[in-house]
């Protein structure tokens, strides 16, 4: 009989060892069921729709296409689904790619068993925030590598922002004029190569200059 708030999971990898190893790992576990298994993209988008798991675990590479289409596929179909991106490729791109397409958790198959049952615990309960052991320090090296490089100032309004603030919210929390704020929002632009606050914002973050709301590093 399932135990109240049980956690269903779905292993979606197609190394048939890999998929054992993950199913002992969380079967240790009282409160979790792995309800569905499946080798492919293909095959994995019809075990979440038939079974409904609370949390997918999902290889980054599969036979019939990538794992990222299938995170980002997941997420649009099922906003509350708990993605868990787990992947002997830890390299900081495949880290944001699977941030932008909405994992919940992005872990590396080396992690100890606890620390991947962990990835999945917070999945469930938080689909929508992002954890990974290596972020903050994944962000740093994007920022120092390849962010553009903004004044103190411009920092500051890019942070107002990220918060949702507009020019007249920006200005008086800033002291100064809606003028010079909005010379600080077209230079943002310029140096982030975007149009509107959507595209500025979106490159911050893949700049690691902002971390998403609800983030956990």
């Amino acid at each position: 009989m399932p135990l109240p708030h049980e956690i269903r999971v779905a292993l979606i990898d197609d190394h048939e060892l890999i998929r054992e190893g993950l199913r002992r790992a969380f079967e240790r576990e009282p409160d979790v069921q792995v309800v569905a298994e499946a080798a492919t993209v293909q095959s994995g988008l019809a075990i979440i729709e038939s079974h409904s798991p609370d949390v997918a675990v999902i290889d980054l590479r599969l036979p019939d296409g990538d794992g990222i289409t299938l995170v980002r596929e997941s997420r649009k179909r099922h906003p509350q689904l708990g993605i868990v991106v787990l992947t002997m490729y830890a390299g900081d791109q495949h880290l944001f790619d699977a941030l932008e397409a909405g994992a919940s958790a992005f872990i590396p198959k080396s992690a100890p068993a606890d620390e991947i049952v962990a990835a999945a615990r917070h999945a469930a309960a938080t689909p929508r925030t992002f954890s990974s052991p290596d972020l903050a320090s994944a962000m740093q090296r994007r920022m120092n590598d390849e962010g553009p490089h903004l004044s103190p100032r411009e920092r500051q309004v890019l942070d107002l922002l990220a918060d949702g603030l507009g020019v007249s919210a920006i200005s008086s929390t800033l002291f100064i004029s809606e003028s010079t704020t909005k010379t600080h929002i077209s230079r943002l632009y310029d140096k982030l190569g975007a149009a509107n606050r959507a595209q500025a914002l979106m490159a911050a973050l893949r700049a690691g200059l902002i971390s998403p709301p609800g983030i956990e590093p």
